[in-house]
């Protein structure tokens, strides 16, 4: 092979470097350069680049979560109730009240987007957000209570009022048994109805409507409605739901028509599919990139950051402590516990107030197990040097949650929530709640003037002197 005269010279000067490099007269050393500067501490594991815009983004992402699971939650509701009503036996009765209780799960923890203007208050028939806590939004039809169950099927007397509001609203007999009234039960009949007269107890779609079908109002074991209430839920017999042609067809005690079976079944369904209907149009609204909620939230800046603060302390404060507690225990009413048919009010505290934990934290845990995380407010305080904030609104909200802890083990235990509350105001573990509930709204307040964000006031949700 021969060389190039370009590849002899290169080789030269290679050799002629080396030598150079080896042998060669080494000069004095240079003089030290500047030391670096020193690194900035890091802020407790927690990213010095959060971002305001990035713990809306997270709250935007678990918002669309926690409703997709709810929907999925639903759709599987309707399947098993479709499957029951078809085969009414005990067994499909039971998987169909235990459907129910898997659906209020991750709905429970949604409530935390109330109360800030979003899709669930605020959506409207025809696609676009009301304004100004108009209260135009699908949660009524999904969520509503209390009951005045009257409207919907047969009620013995108990303890609170299962009419509405005022005897002039109330219908003639009830949607099921007034076939001439109501000769077809579909979603029309359904919507016209709910709440008939403007009057807000009468309740004729969404969970509760569900609720009720399936377990009746909660009597004791001997289906009655006075003395002290036992751990017992709902009575309704599955005979309520006996098919055509077994001449077994039952309204509580009483046997009636067959047809009363059938409507009480299409009934349970049609508001099964209601119910999947405006967690559609909600779910649409929080889906990333297209949902158009979803795009004018994530780029509403410190208007979206103060909603997320105000949704947390509205639903702590005026609707949890106030509306869903404090009025139960006051009056001693199941009907104004939340899922009094199902005897499932403490999954309702503990679920609400662990979705008020997730928006702090910016960590939901999806029915399928995945984690959904990112930015959080308590990130936010710690990049804006407010850690002694931080760790106080965390520690209210675990204390939050240790106290509702209580509530759930108690009523897992034989001990429902309205057996607590018939033991008087003064019941020290439902006290414990509403006291915690109303430290964490000051501590969520004081985020909100720290983080320089405006707010509605957190607590006009309620009358209710706590």
């Amino acid at each position: 092979m021969k060389f190039s005269s370009f590849s002899k010279i290169s080789a030269a000067l290679i050799v002629a470097f080396s030598l150079t490099a080896c042998d060669g007269d080494n000069g004095a050393a240079g003089s030290d350069g500047a030391a670096g500067a020193v690194g900035v501490d890091g802020k407790n594991g927690v990213s010095t680049f959060v971002t305001r815009d990035d713990v809306i983004k997270t709250n935007a992402n678990i918002a669309y979560a926690a409703y997709s699971d709810a929907l999925i939650s639903a759709t599987e509701l309707k399947v098993v109730l479709e499957s029951f009503v078809a085969d009414p036996s005990t067994a499909n009765f039971a998987l169909a009240k235990q459907a129910w209780l898997d659906s209020r799960e991750p709905y429970g923890q949604t409530e935390v987007y109330r109360f800030r203007q979003g899709p669930i208050d605020e959506l409207k028939a025809d696609g676009t957000l009301g304004k100004d806590d108009a209260g135009e939004g699908p949660e009524g039809l999904i969520n509503a209570w209390p009951l005045g169950e009257a409207i919907i099927d047969y009620v013995e007397p108990v303890d609170g009022d299962s009419a509405p509001e005022s005897p002039a609203n109330a219908i003639t007999g009830n949607i099921i048994a007034n076939t001439a009234a109501y000769p077809k039960i579909d979603a029309t009949t359904l919507e016209n109805l709910f709440e008939h007269g403007e009057d807000g107890r009468n309740v004729t779609t969404g969970y509760h409507a569900i609720e009720f079908l399936l377990w009746g109002q909660d009597l004791n074991t001997d289906r009655g409605g006075a003395g002290d209430r036992d751990k017992t839920a709902g009575q309704r017999p599955v005979t309520d739901y006996a098919l055509t042609g077994t001449s077994l067809c039952t309204s509580g005690t009483v046997a009636v028509t067959d047809d009363i079976c059938v409507r009480r079944g299409q009934y349970l369904v049609t508001t099964a599919e209601l119910l999947i209907k405006e967690l559609t149009a909600v779910v649409n609204q929080w889906e990333p990139v297209s949902g158009p909620h979803y795009k004018n939230f994530i780029a509403g800046g410190d208007v979206s950051l103060a909603k997320i603060l105000e949704g947390m302390g509205r639903l702590s404060f005026g609707e949890l402590a106030g509306e869903r507690i404090n009025i139960a225990l006051l009056t001693n009413s199941q009907e104004d516990e939340h899922s009094c048919f199902s005897d499932n009010t403490h999954r309702d505290i503990f679920l609400n107030a662990k979705g008020v934990q997730n928006s702090f934290n910016a960590k939901y845990v999806r029915i399928d197990g995945e984690v959904i995380e990112g930015a959080s407010i308590y990130d936010l305080l710690v990049v804006e040097n407010q850690h002694e904030l931080a760790n106080k609104l965390r520690g209210a909200l675990e204390a939050t949650m240790s106290a509702a802890a209580v509530i759930d083990t108690k009523a897992k235990t034989g001990m429902p929530f309205d057996m607590l509350i018939q033991e008087g105001i003064t019941q020290p573990n439902i006290k414990a709640v509403i006291a915690a509930l109303v430290a964490q709204t000051d501590d969520i307040e004081a985020v909100i003037d720290a983080l320089g964000v405006t707010k509605n006031d957190l607590r006009g949700d309620t009358d209710q002197d706590i």
